[in-house]
């Protein structure tokens, strides 16, 4: 038993790691996978038998399949935005769209509804950096750059719930064969409704008009290309797993390779820049915080220590536990949470899950430290602090709340 709570205290330090990275400046990934290992080790040198030993083994290698499967999909998504972002190709798209002059109150929806739209596709930390940016180059007054980056972190986490592709708590919970693709396009609606809602409860006040600095770049054909095989691979990816039951990350897989293979008959593989290398671009440091985590939550759940986790559902009906479990995201980071529940085995209907979905990915947003859309946009727009986000947080708790009951309703009539 003591060593028991000795794990926990790992998974304790491992957590407060990430919670303080602001301020120890140490790298959540670092700590995680660190942690994570220091426990896996610890189960293995401390068992009492060999049995014990294999038994531990054999969970260990279970935990590793799942999160090579998780991996190896966020690679390849993340290395099409990543080539299509460095390519200057979502800025120009951008700016192609855009009009030279526009009202503040349109420009706010617009941003919400690209953020929202984008962050399906891509993954929070890329989808909010394009947005920020945009943000950014337009030279706002601060209080109304606040307003907007508020709600490019609300709508990014919002887009994402939709499409395996936009977030790994959907993605984590699809894996596990909790909703299908098709009922995941469902929460599309009740989240574009409470980012909408938001945009013009936030849109208050702005009457001003904003001068959009437009950029000549031209886009490439190739870059028209890839751009048209990643849609492609998302579609095949969704037809393919309803119709067929391909794992996802077999067909993101097969779209990787062609846009390998495209850009070589493009005679765009050259040695200055091969198109090889753009794996290197991806956040490799989220992919291994994801590892550290779920490694984590694996020996959590090797010696039974999510089970209080059972009793709060158990004790409160689910539509109030999922509730509790997206402000709780705000504080603790939804991919270990979100593990954690799902490693627990809960019984729960479809609607259930719908929300429980649509609360751990919406749900950080109330904090600004409680979603990777808001740590970043924390990190890139000066003068927004924890306290002045958190000046907001009734706004969002309501457009958060209004999104939550709109899924249970629309779980209910599915």
């Amino acid at each position: 038993m003591i060593f028991h709570y000795f794990l926990i205290s790992l998974a304790g330090l491992a957590l407060l790691g990430v919670v303080l990275e602001e301020l120890t400046h140490v790298n959540k990934a670092k700590v995680t996978l660190f942690f994570g290992t220091l426990a896996w080790i610890s189960l293995f040198v401390f068992a009492q038998t060999g049995a014990d030993r294999e038994l531990i083994n054999h969970s260990l290698r279970e935990n590793l399949a799942d999160i090579s499967s998780l991996w190896l999909f966020l690679v390849a998504a993340m290395t099409f935005v990543a080539y299509l972002n460095k390519k200057g190709f979502i800025e120009s798209l951008l700016h192609k769209v855009m009009p030279e002059a526009i009202s503040e109150r349109k420009l706010l929806f617009f941003t919400a509804i690209f953020s929202f739209l984008f962050s399906s596709l891509a993954d929070n930390i890329t989808a909010t950096l394009v947005a920020i940016t945009l943000v950014l180059s337009l030279s706002l007054p601060p209080n109304k750059t606040m307003r907007f980056a508020v709600l490019v972190v609300f709508a990014v986490n919002s887009g994402g719930v939709s499409l395996i592709t936009g977030d790994v708590t959907t993605l984590m919970i699809f894996l596990a064969d909790k909703v299908s693709i098709l009922n995941l396009f469902w929460l599309s609606v009740p989240s574009f409704v409470a980012v909408l809602v938001l945009a013009g409860l936030l849109s208050i006040g702005m009457n001003g008009r904003v001068r959009i600095k437009q950029n000549r770049r031209e886009i490439r054909t190739l870059d028209y290309w890839i751009a048209g095989i990643f849609l492609i691979t998302i579609i095949f990816t969704i037809c393919a797993n309803v119709l067929f039951t391909i794992p996802p990350v077999l067909s993101f897989l097969a779209g990787l390779s062609i846009m390998f293979l495209v850009a070589h008959w493009f005679n765009d593989n050259n040695e200055q820049d091969p198109i090889l290398e753009y794996i290197r671009y991806i956040e490799f440091d989220t992919l291994l915080f994801f590892l550290g985590i779920l490694l984590l939550v694996g020996m959590l759940e090797q010696i039974h220590a999510l089970d209080f986790l059972v009793q709060l559902y158990e004790h409160l009906p689910p539509v109030y536990a999922n509730y509790l479990m997206g402000i709780t995201s705000a504080v603790v980071d939804n991919v270990p949470l979100t593990a954690a529940l799902l490693k627990t085995d809960i019984h729960m209907e479809l609607t259930s899950w719908l929300s429980l979905t649509y609360a751990v990915g919406v749900g950080g947003s109330l904090l600004v430290i409680g979603s990777a859309a808001g740590i970043v946009t924390m990190s890139k727009v000066q003068g927004l602090s924890f306290v002045r986000y958190a000046k907001y947080s009734l706004l969002l708790l309501l457009a958060y709340t209004l999104g939550y009951f709109l899924v249970l309703g629309l779980g209910y009539v599915i």
